[in-house]
């Protein structure tokens, strides 16, 4: 697929290497394909035109999974971007009668209070592992990083080394730690430096 060239600071050493340390970029700017869409849609996260055009230049929406819900803070800058969420999450209500069948369905915005719970309750293990909480307002999406060809590869290969190490798959300081380790390793070798020192 081919790969946007938007400008991308970091916390990138010397020899081109992710230090590991993160940020929510937090006075960064969203893509500049955001910037072609104001105002609340009506579709879903996941259906804005946006995600779909980012979608196509190799972006794919950082996954929702809360034992993940520290992955874009960690995630190499070059490799994650986000846009403004514009979108509408709905609430889907089914009524069933008294042998299953469907009768009707109502579909109605999801209210700001509970989208603000749905916030707490991400803060609140961000808060756990010593992390600040994520910008408001934001959808993540990540490139692959290293040689891997999606970033579902990338998660494998993670929850791989996990369980290779024996370290849980839930959000956690030891798979925030190992995820910053791996992630680290996984830009060096797209670097061709393995070593941290310029060489390979």
């Amino acid at each position: 697929m081919p790969r946007d060239s938007r400008d991308v600071t970091g916390s990138w050493d010397g020899a081109g290497s992710w230090d590991g340390a993160g940020s929510w970029d937090e006075d960064g700017t969203p893509h500049p394909l955001a910037r072609r869409r104001t105002g609340r849609s009506e579709q879903e996260p996941d259906r804005l035109p946006e995600i779909r055009e980012l979608e196509v230049l190799g972006w794919e929406p950082a996954p929702e999974d809360l034992a993940w819900v520290f992955l874009p803070y960690v995630w190499p800058p070059a490799d994650r971007t986000w846009i403004p969420d514009r979108s509408t999450h709905w609430a889907v209500e089914t009524r069933l009668d008294g042998h299953g069948h469907v009768t009707g369905v109502e579909a109605a915005p999801l209210p700001e209070a509970d989208l603000r719970d749905l916030d707490c309750e991400t803060d609140e293990i961000l808060a756990e592992l010593g992390l600040p909480p994520r910008p408001p307002g934001r959808i993540w999406l990540l490139r692959p990083v290293g040689n891997l060809p999606t970033v579902g590869a990338v998660l494998d290969h993670l929850r791989a080394v996990a369980e290779e190490r024996g370290v849980e798959f839930r959000a956690s300081s030891s798979l925030l730690a190992l995820t910053r380790t791996e992630l680290a390793a996984l830009a060096k070798s797209a670097n061709g430096n393995s070593n941290g020192d310029g060489t390979p």
